[in-house]
């Protein structure tokens, strides 16, 4: 436990390699956790940035009865303090499984919502060390021996857009309430925490027993391991992209025969994981153990074959990667900032009239130049599976990549990562987006830094 000398040096260290220039967005549920942590950025804002824009949101889900009076119970507390403060809701059905997922999504959203209507790109929560010791053990609860067992990011971007930064993972739970409890401050206890229909409450009721402690500091141990794996392996994987990666057209990635031979087999799985992920449109990279499969037989092999939604078709003149022509969003008309097929942003610039968004199919040859470079058939094929405008059944236009003047665009995303990319994956993230022509990562919240584990253990 923190000395009393100790401990406003150690919590104002936790905000001091921040980027408060746009202001910070603090999620407040009135748990502990989240509490201390917005009264200790406060406390950080007023000695060193007291200009700071800093508005604490609450999220009520409307599961429980009493949360719309708790979130009115955070709303006093901090007017109190003279804190901004707003309150968001989740509305619409609830599913009937997944539901922490599902809530957790609806959450990170209407955060986002509340950091940009005032301009801000920082949102900060209250997830301890205890919450990524439960992270952790649930994975390797459930088989995860891989890029899991990292656990929570210290950073996580949201729609390429949002940075969500976790300050608060390196410290424990007792020593936030010990400072809560110092000051008088008490907080709100959410009996959801203790229902044991959910998995984390049932993790946390058995870090309460026995050797508890023990397998909490083991699982910190092993994240932090973890994510220096992860981390050193998406360094080496955006290299491979880097070198043996090129875009002949759109929707189509074309990759050099060495890099299936190259001399480090495991960044090319990871890295092929990754592409495929990418060019299928998939949120979860591609199954390791058939990707290794893949990368063997691509050493000596002419193939076609297929994986993630993505056909791998390898030939003499390189290893070609576009979405396979199957189960393709149906026409629909345009709707702004929707993720088309996982692998387009939509963007509309004007009112779309009549215009629906569709695969442009049978039209490719028509509607865009084939390259000399590669056969027909391929260009045929990748184009058949890029957005279009269409209007009374015609094709209008190509909507791929940055269009210009058209009333609505449709810019690559980095398929694994457009929702939810953890600071551990900036690297290869960073090599997709320029290979696919997505836009540049926004730069991440840290003086000086990427944002990474070397933060996560200053």
């Amino acid at each position: 436990m923190l000395t009393p000398d100790t401990k406003a040096d150690f919590f104002d260290r936790l905000f001091s390699d921040l980027d408060f220039s746009s202001g910070a967005v603090a999620a407040v549920s009135g748990g502990s956790d989240s509490t201390a942590l917005l009264l200790l950025l406060k406390d950080h804002l007023d000695r060193t940035a007291s200009g700071a824009k800093l508005l604490a949101v609450t999220i009520d889900h409307g599961l429980r009865p009493d949360s719309a009076d708790e979130a009115r119970l955070v709303q006093r507390f901090c007017a109190e303090r003279g804190i901004a403060h707003r309150i968001f809701s989740w509305r619409g059905d609830k599913p009937a499984s997944g539901l922490p997922a599902a809530a957790r999504e609806a959450r990170y959203g209407l955060l986002a919502e509340a950091a940009g209507a005032e301009g801000i790109k920082l949102i900060l929560t209250g997830h301890t060390a205890d919450d990524q010791a439960e992270t952790v053990l649930m994975r390797q609860a459930r088989g995860d021996d891989g890029r899991g067992l990292a656990g929570m990011a210290p950073a996580t971007l949201h729609d390429w857009r949002t940075w969500i930064v976790r300050p608060l993972l390196g410290t424990r739970r007792a020593a936030l309430r010990e400072m809560l409890q110092a000051r008088d401050i008490g907080w709100i206890e959410d009996p959801t925490n203790i229902d044991i229909r959910f998995e984390r409450p049932r993790m946390r009721a058995k870090l309460t027993q026995g050797e508890g402690e023990r397998r909490i500091a083991e699982a910190l141990a092993r994240s932090q391991q973890a994510a220096f794996a992860r981390q050193d392996i998406g360094r080496r994987a955006a290299m491979l992209i880097d070198a043996f990666a090129d875009r002949p057209g759109p929707g189509l990635i074309r990759l050099d025969h060495d890099f299936a031979a190259h001399e480090d087999g495991e960044a090319a799985i990871y890295a092929l994981r990754i592409l495929l992920a990418a060019v299928g449109g998939v949120s979860f990279l591609a199954d390791e153990v058939r990707c290794a499969a893949l990368v063997s037989r691509l050493r000596s092999t002419p193939l076609c074959a297929t994986l993630s939604r993505t056909v791998v078709d390898a030939r003499r003149t390189g290893i070609f990667l576009r979405r396979e022509n199957r189960n393709l969003p149906a026409p629909a008309p345009p709707v702004d900032k929707l993720l088309w097929d996982n692998r387009r942003r939509i963007t509309l610039k004007d009112g779309t009239g009549d215009l629906v968004i569709a695969p442009l199919g049978a039209a490719a040859p028509r509607q865009a130049s084939l390259s000399v470079d590669i056969p027909q058939s391929l260009s045929r094929a990748a184009l058949a599976a890029e957005p279009s405008l269409w209007s009374g059944g015609v094709c209008l236009d190509f909507a791929g990549d940055h269009a210009g003047p058209q009333a609505v665009s449709a810019v690559p995303v980095v398929a694994p990562f457009a929702r939810f990319l953890p600071s551990f994956d900036l690297a290869p993230a960073a090599a997709v987006a320029a290979l696919v022509g997505a836009p540049p990562l926004p730069a991440p919240p840290f003086h000086g830094h990427d944002g990474g584990l070397g933060w996560a253990k200053a």
